[in-house]
């Protein structure tokens, strides 16, 4: 029986190297088929990436011809009447380029009048696409999409075959006076375009089909390679196109069905591994039947391990645990001699009595440690904590747990253990204490985060929302519905620099802190006041207010705030400009408002400051108009739209050319020429003025200088210069550059910039033009603040008296005698004297007889470009000969 038992025993453990081998033949047989999976999957990878290189050479070189079109589109658009001759010189320049274009074609209103090359190209001249049934849908598709139509490949008028590339021309585009011109053609060369971009390649790896003819991607005709290759489950990619798609598709050259070159290395390994692991289950079965053998030598073994039971039991007297016995009916105790060490007892083995236990005990424990006692032996499970103190005084923990147990007859029994926790009792009251703590702290830095906050949303000057605070009201209010209404008042302090600047920041400080009270004094409860920044202040009424409230609180805080305040003897006064929006019904976004408000400020202050004024629809247009403005100014100053005009000046007495002043125009695209007064002032608020100067200095210069050459008798020109530019620092250094002869030209400044406590910028440049031999001249005389203080101080070369005062002298003998007294004025000072504004030779007349030198104005001659001027002097020469 026992052998039969063994035999069955041996065929078993052989059963699990049968189901092994069947694994790994079905395993091998999987790998194999994966193995032919990924290398048809790195076949097609490869196929992929040589399709991408071609897919990208295509795109290249399509996107390149189109961009070389581009330019001469938009070279078009800015010479719309251009000829053959001008079409020519544009389209060789793009055949110098590397590309595959064959010919370009131009054809205003669709009818081809413009050919390059012609040679060749004879048959398409005079062609009306609008009758061409081939050419007439790709034509009026480009003309109504306004976008780039491709077309192709189609067979050419002039033989073989192009992509045809058709680009509409709009004349002012995106304006309302938007007009077409007609549409450019350009023919791309079939073959070059196929050889450049690799697909006639011998070395190319793949096969490879075009798919999408007229740009129609993988919907269109098939128009490059065979049919089979898009059957046979190729590799495809979108070829995109400026005007739609091609969809290319590969395979690789010999097909798919390509045997893996690691077949039979992967099946070898495979045979190498299921050798490998039914050896080793072979060889377990064997050593199962060795196993049997020990099962002898266990009970032989179980001796060793009660031996090793003792050893435990040496391990829980090395653990510091004490153990010991009660017997409840007599209430002896047994200690070992651990517990005999903790409660301070001599281990001498002797019998204790519950006193012994009991008196021990910290009294202010004991009563609870004895009802713990009490209920864990009636229940069977014992377990508590308390304190000892010993008679030397010294206080410890103890953890005590114990089993009832009752043998036989015998009395039960409560069996423990009992150790010494005084070390984690003393660790829990530090954790006690440091969460006592921790919390005590936690306490003060929330207060202190609470003040930090406080600090972070208000200003630490006035106490008042500021602008981060404000940032958040309106998060909070832009998610809310106002039905009856919102208004935001924007308040900014005017002459607040002044009281700084003059008393100190003491003083603005204390300024602010009055402008907070007076604004929080004025406005309702419900009111939101912040200060944003500076001397700067917004109140938001989000309650119901009408115009005339809010006209009536903003009027009451500029009367307040215009009242005098007391600082340290000081009287000082100040004001306040508020800009005023306010939003009605449901729609409620305070951002929008504030904008709104500003710029109703904006105004505020340019209407003369201590006012209010309410944003408008009129206000917010004038706003677009000025910005549309302004980015023309910056548009026309990158197209060099601002040019220069002269008006000449003559001698009062022989009425001989004395010089020439040169005037700002701008040459506007649509509107024509204009005159400064349509720019000047926005030209000012984006300080591009000096920048305006500069390049109508360059311009005449440059004009004048062609004037001495060609001999015109100009002997100087006058250029203005602003006072913004008058106070750069790098002026006269760029002067310098500039190799101007002494004597030949002039800066005309404004009056206004000449007070008597000019700044000693503009002081050190005056000295320093001068130096260079460049005249100074005083603009518009008598309009302005100069003193004749300031005329001795500055020496000006020449003063020009404004027309205001010069146009009313032939009927007002009050203004000649006005005219007549600043003529007077500059001969007294060796100051030649200029008269602007004569329209008329009877103010020729009069001011000659005042005595002034020079004169200039309509009667004489009007502002003119540098060709105009040339003629103009030309035949004022021979007048003056005859």
């Amino acid at each position: 029986m026992f052998r039969q038992i063994q035999r069955a025993v041996g065929a078993w453990t052989y059963a699990p190297a049968s189901i092994a081998a069947v694994v790994l033949i079905l395993a091998a047989v999987f790998a194999d088929r994966q193995n032919k999976v990924v290398a048809e999957q790195t076949l097609r990878s490869d196929v992929a990436s040589e399709v991408s290189l071609v897919r990208a050479k295509l795109e290249g070189n399509i996107n390149a011809n189109i961009q070389l079109i581009r330019g001469l589109v938009a070279t078009i658009v800015t010479e719309p009447g251009m000829g053959q001759e001008r079409f020519v010189q544009l389209a060789e320049n793009l055949f110098r380029e590397q590309s595959q274009l064959r010919n370009i074609a131009a054809a205003p209103d669709l009818v081809i009048s413009l050919m390059h090359p012609v040679r060749g190209n004879e048959r398409a001249l005079g062609l009306d696409y609008r009758r061409d049934e081939k050419q007439r849908e790709a034509a009026l598709r480009a003309r109504d999409t306004k976008q780039l139509v491709l077309a192709g490949p189609v067979e050419l008028r002039q033989g073989g075959q192009g992509f045809i590339g058709r680009f509409p021309v709009f004349l002012n585009r995106g304006q309302p006076n938007e007009t077409f011109w007609g549409i450019v053609s350009a023919v791309i060369d079939v073959q070059k375009l196929y050889r450049d971009s690799g697909l006639l390649d011998d070395n190319l790896s793949v096969e490879i089909a075009l798919t999408g003819k007229d740009a129609l991607g993988g919907r269109g005709v098939r128009f490059f390679g065979e049919e089979r290759i898009t059957a046979d489950n190729p590799v495809t990619a979108q070829v995109l196109l400026p005007s739609g798609s091609w969809q290319i598709a590969a395979i690789p050259k010999g097909g798919w069905d390509i045997t893996p070159a690691n077949s039979w290395l992967l099946r070898a390994i495979m045979l190498t591994g299921g050798a490998l692991i039914v050896i080793p289950i072979l060889m377990a079965g064997r050593l199962m039947r060795e196993r049997q053998k020990h099962y002898r030598d266990l009970s032989n073994r179980e001796k060793e391990l009660r031996r090793v039971s003792q050893r435990l039991e040496l391990a829980l007297d090395a653990s510091q645990i004490g153990v010991w016995e009660h017997d409840l009916g007599s209430n002896v105790l047994l200690w070992d001699d651990r517990v005999n060490e903790i409660y301070g007892k001599p281990a001498n083995g002797e019998l204790r009595e519950f006193d012994d236990w009991a008196s021990t005990v910290h009294p202010q424990d004991r009563k609870r440690a004895t009802e713990d006692f009490e209920a864990g032996a009636a229940s069977g499970h014992y377990s508590s904590e308390y304190r000892l103190l010993l008679p030397t005084g010294e206080v410890r923990n103890v953890r005590s747990r114990a089993i009832r147990y009752q043998e036989g007859s015998s009395a039960p029994r409560m069996i423990g253990a009992e150790w010494d926790v005084t070390a984690d009792a003393t660790l829990n009251r530090e954790l006690e204490n440091a969460k006592a703590l921790a919390e005590i702290k936690n306490a003060e830095l929330e207060a202190a985060q609470a003040q930090i906050e406080h600090d972070a949303l208000h200003d630490p000057l006035t106490g008042l929302p500021n602008r981060r605070y404000l940032d958040e009201k309106f998060k909070n209010w832009g998610t809310r519905r106002v039905h009856d209404g919102a208004a935001l008042l924007h308040v900014d302090l005017d002459r607040f620099k002044q009281i700084n600047d003059t008393l100190g920041h003491a003083a603005g400080d204390a300024m602010l802190v009055h402008a907070a009270k007076v604004l929080q004094s004025a406005v309702r409860p419900g009111d939101f006041v912040a200060r944003i920044g500076g001397d700067e202040f917004v109140v938001v009424c989000i309650a119901k207010a009408s115009p005339a409230e809010l006209a009536s609180l903003a009027e009451f805080i500029i009367f307040r705030m215009r009242q005098p305040v007391s600082y340290h003897g000081h009287q000082c006064r100040f004001g306040v400009s508020i800009g005023i929006a306010a939003e009605d019904g449901d729609a409620f976004d305070p951002r929008r408002m504030l904008i709104n408000a500003d710029i109703a400020l904006y105004r505020a202050k340019r209407m003369g400051r201590s006012r209010h004024e309410f944003f408008t629809e009129d206000l917010q247009a004038e706003i677009v108009t000025t910005k549309q403005v302004a980015d023309e100014i910056l548009n026309g100053l990158e197209r060099n739209e601002f040019v220069a005009h002269y008006q000449l000046q003559f001698d009062a007495n022989t009425l001989a050319i004395a010089g020439v002043e040169a005037l700002a125009r701008w040459n506007h695209p649509e509107k024509g020429l204009l005159t400064p007064d349509a720019f000047l002032s926005i030209a000012e608020d984006l300080n591009v003025v000096s920048d305006i100067d500069r390049l109508v200095l360059e311009q005449s210069l440059h004009n004048f200088d062609g004037w001495v050459k060609s001999g015109l008798p100009i002997p100087r020109i006058s250029v203005n210069v602003s006072a913004k530019r008058l106070r750069d620092e790098e002026l006269v250094k760029g002067l310098s550059l500039l190799e101007i002869r002494p004597g030949t030209v002039s800066f005309e400044l404004v009056e206004s910039i000449f007070l008597d406590e000019t700044d000693d910028v503009v002081v050190q440049n005056v000295d320093l033009i001068k130096e260079l031999g460049i005249d100074i001249e005083i603009d518009d005389f008598g309009t302005g603040y100069a003193s004749i203080v300031s005329l001795l101080k500055l020496q000006p070369r020449r003063l020009k008296i404004d027309r205001q005062l010069v146009v009313p002298i032939v009927e007002s003998h009050r203004q000649r005698k006005v005219v007549s007294s600043i003529i007077e004025i500059g001969k007294s000072l060796g100051i030649e004297v200029v008269a602007e504004g004569v329209e008329t030779l009877r103010h020729a007349t009069i001011l000659n007889g005042l005595g002034c030198d020079v004169l200039q104005g309509y009667a004489l001659s009007r502002p003119m470009d540098e060709n105009s001027l040339a003629d103009f002097v030309a035949k004022w020469r021979k007048r003056a000969a005859s």
